[in-house]
Order: structure tokens, then C-alpha cells, then sequence
């Protein structure tokens, strides 16, 4: 038996707040099957979406039946979202990398388009992942009240208040703030580590080594050797038939 959606309050959210502000160049933009005009316009959402869930689709990620299904007409964005949530590149990249919690907050933030509430909304989100599996995860959340009122069935999810006026920095993109490697896998696969110092290192003789080349500089700079002054001639005065051998 499937123990139902524990119940979590939402707390005080950007995305929550109804917004009055203009649109500039810095919202996202939205990318729907309402206002298509050509098939150009299709091929930049199913781009759209791809960015969303993927963050980026190689050639062999891409899901061509599903993308020809959408453009026929076949399925609507909502089912084109629903069939990459429950491909297998999503879940070897995040579900079989992450835990439930990790799982359950990266999916929140690509279909809802927000970050999760409290660790009382991953939990209750993980208790449906342990007894309905993946499929029934992505199901509710797609069936959830707040996905339709958001997106509907042909708008593909944004990270919805990502930019706000009167700051200076908006929300930090779901890509950077939830890595598709925890800190385990980045470990163990030998990323990069970042390391920075606040003060540059400076080096002094007691620093040297022997055979350093700085050993050797006022050595060289006591031989004040010259070179040879450039010549100046002209084309004009090269006698080239003279300095040509005789044969």
C-alpha cells in the first residue's frame, strides 16, 4: 500500500509573489506551443526543454521518437517533459548518482521550475519515490496543481523569479546550485578541485634552488656583451647579377 503525499508548508517564496514588474532582456524567455510560428520556433523548445532537463543533450541522448511525436502533434509538451524525465540518460545521470533527497530536489527544480520548501517536502517527496518508483514520482509532480497552473500542457518549465528588480544578483540557475555530481562523485571521478589563495606567493633568494636560473643573473648582466648593429643597405644598392656565382 502507497503511503500518501505527506503534507509540507510552503514558505515564502520568490515564485510565489505575483509580479508586477516589466519584462526586460534578462527574463527568461517562454517557450510554448501557443505561439508557434514556424517550425524554427519548435526546434528552439524542444532545445528549451532539453536545457532544462539535461542541462545539455549530446547527439545520443536526444530523444528522436518523442521529438517527432511532438512536432506531429501526437503528444503535447507536457508528455515530450514526462517521456525525458523517464528516459534512461536522465535517470544513469541523476537518479543512479544521487540519493532520493538529491533526486527529489533536482527533479523539483527542473519541473517545477522552484527549489524545494524544507527537507520536510524532500521527505515527503522520497517516501514516493521508495514506494512508486520514478515513474510515480514524475506522474504526481506532473499532475500536481501547481505544475498545470504554472506550465499547463504546452509550456516547457523555466526557473520561474529567477531575476528580480531591485537586486543585484538574482537566483543562482538550478544548474550551478544543484550539480548533477554530488561532492562523492566529483571526488571519485577526479574533478577538478578549486583551490584559491588570497595572497600570491613571493619568492626570495633563501627560496632558490641550486642551479636557478635567477643565480645566474648578475653573472649575465656583468658580461655587457653587444650585438652587432643592423646593416643598413638599401634594395636599391644590391648588386644581385655580382653576388650571384659564377657557373
Amino acid at each position: 500500500m502507497a503511503i500518501p503525499l505527506l503534507q509540507y508548508a510552503p514558505s515564502s517564496r520568490n515564485h510565489r509573489v505575483t509580479g508586477y514588474e516589466i519584462p526586460g532582456d534578462d527574463r527568461p524567455r517562454i517557450f510554448s506551443t501557443d505561439n508557434l510560428l514556424s517550425g524554427t520556433d519548435m526546434t528552439d523548445l524542444i532545445e528549451a526543454a532539453y536545457r532544462q532537463i539535461f542541462f545539455h543533450a549530446f547527439a545520443r541522448d536526444r530523444e528522436v521518437f518523442l521529438e517527432s511525436q511532438l512536432r506531429s502533434g501526437q503528444i503535447t509538451v507536457r508528455d515530450f517533459i514526462r517521456g525525458l524525465l523517464l528516459s534512461d540518460t536522465y535517470r544513469r545521470s541523476f537518479y543512479d548518482l544521487n540519493s532520493n533527497y538529491r533526486f527529489v530536489e533536482q527533479t523539483v527544480q527542473r519541473v517545477l521550475g522552484r527549489d524545494v520548501y524544507s527537507d520536510r517536502e524532500k521527505i515527503a517527496w522520497s517516501i514516493v519515490v521508495a514506494t512508486k518508483g520514478i515513474q510515480g514520482f514524475i506522474d504526481e509532480l506532473l499532475n500536481s496543481d501547481e505544475y498545470l497552473e504554472a506550465f499547463g500542457y504546452s509550456t516547457v518549465p523555466y526557473q520561474r523569479r529567477r531575476v528580480l528588480p531591485g537586486r543585484e544578483a538574482g537566483e543562482i540557475p538550478f544548474n550551478i546550485l544543484s550539480p548533477r555530481y554530488n561532492e562523492y562523485y566529483r571526488a571519485k571521478l577526479g574533478f577538478p578541485q578549486v583551490a584559491w589563495q588570497a595572497n600570491a606567493r613571493r619568492y626570495s633568494a633563501a627560496n632558490m634552488r641550486v642551479g636557478d636560473p635567477a643565480e645566474f643573473l648578475n653573472m649575465a648582466r656583468s658580461i655587457g656583451a653587444r650585438g652587432n648593429a643592423p646593416q643598413r643597405i638599401s634594395a636599391l644598392n644590391i648588386n644581385i647579377q655580382a653576388s650571384l656565382p659564377r657557373r
